[in-house]
């Protein structure tokens, strides 16, 4: 009998270190948002370039993400996450899992979203230093506000506009991603080209009154403000560069709006904190596909989308995002202890 519990002790030993042997580390993470159809072959959305153009080969599938996950031997994962709140799901589900060892990865979230004209142009690219939430909110119908409001969303905690309340068991609402890392990326791509074409061109040539948004497709430093809803206008994107301002005591300048950055802050933290991840080891990178307002004089709409906006925006994300991602994992021996920058 003792023979044969040693012996049963002997085979669940070996098979649980074949398991834990048989996950995959991976160096880097490259989170999309959404596809428009197949990862290749059609028209692309945020994932296709990076499915045929890094490229990501192999593919499995794990419980709890939509589509399947692809990556390369030598250890770069790309995942399409869902929009607005699925994202969370996503990465809870892939760092929660039994395929792959994500524990000392980098994160690049790589996606589209709105630019504000008065800190950037359509086609440009942001690493952002800080991610700001602006969902966890008490909101008032802007009829029926106080005559010295700006306006009816503000902070949970507080009785009016422009106050710093706080999110408590919601939202961690403002993360400083790491200083150096954000630089040594910026550093490496900074003089990048970015395409530019006539659709751009006369886009641009709609905001007058913004220096920032005349300029043609570049790499840049912004920061971004992540709300599940889509907005738009000139009201709501004052409210976005107060609200970045308000929630970073004035360090964080509003330049990208988008609908998911702020999950994926929000899990990693949470995971970091047990340990399963390194929450430093996040870049966030957006890309203008369009304009958070609508032009100089024009009546505003309910979405404002520019001719040929999301595709420059597609190409710029992965033209930006896959040099870092190179150069990952190219100095893994040092980067898998020491952050670049450092």
């Amino acid at each position: 009998m003792r023979r044969f519990w040693a012996a049963l002790i002997l085979i669940w030993a070996v098979g649980a270190g074949q398991a834990f042997a048989a996950k995959i580390p991976i160096k880097v993470v490259i989170l999309t948002t959404f596809e428009v159809g197949a990862d290749t072959g059609d028209m692309p959305g945020e994932f296709q370039h990076w499915a045929e153009s890094y490229p990501l080969k192999k593919s499995a599938v794990v419980p709890g993400i939509e589509r399947p996950v692809r990556y390369t031997d030598d250890g770069v994962l790309g995942v399409v996450t869902g929009m607005r709140a699925r994202p969370r799901e996503a990465v809870a589900a892939l760092i929660s899992g039994d395929q792959f060892d994500v524990s000392h990865a980098y994160w690049i979230v790589a996606g589209i979203a709105g630019v504000d004209p008065r800190s950037g142009a359509i086609g440009s690219a942001a690493w952002a230093r800080w991610v700001v939430d602006g969902d966890p909110t008490y909101e008032m119908d802007e009829r029926e506000i106080p005559s010295d409001w700006a306006w009816g969303i503000y902070s949970l905690g507080t009785p009016e506009p422009r106050v710093k309340g706080s999110a408590a068991g919601s939202s961690g609402m403002a993360w400083k991603l790491d200083p150096g890392l954000v630089s040594w990326a910026y550093g490496l791509t900074k003089d990048l080209p970015l395409a530019d074409n006539d659709k751009l061109l006369a886009a641009r040539s709609r905001y007058p009154s913004e220096l920032e948004a005349l300029k043609p497709p570049h790499v840049m430093l912004g920061d971004a403000l992540a709300t599940v809803r889509f907005w738009h206008g000139d009201r709501r994107t004052q409210w976005a560069r107060d609200w970045v301002s308000l929630w970073t005591d004035k360090d964080g300048l509003f330049v990208m709006s988008d609908c998911e950055d702020q999950g994926v802050l929000d899990v990693l933290t949470i995971y970091g904190k047990q340990g399963r991840v390194d929450p430093r080891r996040v870049l966030v990178l957006r890309t203008a596909s369009n304009y958070t307002r609508q032009p100089d004089g024009a009546q505003p709409v309910l979405k404002e989308f520019t001719p040929g906006g999301a595709a420059a925006a597609f190409q710029a994300a992965y033209d930006v995002g896959a040099p870092v991602a190179r150069a990952l994992v190219a100095g893994w021996s040092q980067y898998k202890t020491t952050l670049p920058g450092r």
